[in-house]
């Protein structure tokens, strides 16, 4: 049996912890938007740094408001504190 895919992984764990169907939303779309932006490299082989690239790139050249901005790293910190994402990149 193939392992879940990511996106998965991320909607069970928000639905775990009860978030609401509009935040899970948000999240698996700035989480697909982070690997998209990051050439499809799975996170776990990604870092901080990636994470601040994607942030500044939203701010600088998607012109995104702040509040925005927050709620991409919120969903990316939820990816990297509880979907099992750990890295060795950092």
């Amino acid at each position: 049996m193939a392992p879940p895919k990511l996106l998965d992984l991320v909607r069970r764990k928000i639905r775990l912890r009860r978030y609401s169907y509009r935040t899970e939303q948000a999240y698996v779309y700035w989480i697909k938007q982070f690997v998209v932006y990051s050439r499809r490299i799975h996170p776990r082989e990604l870092g901080d740094e990636a994470v601040e690239h994607f942030l500044s790139h939203l701010a600088r050249d998607r012109h995104v408001s702040a509040a925005t901005q927050n709620q991409a790293l919120a969903a990316l910190l939820f990816l990297y504190k509880y979907v099992s994402v750990a890295t060795s990149a950092n």
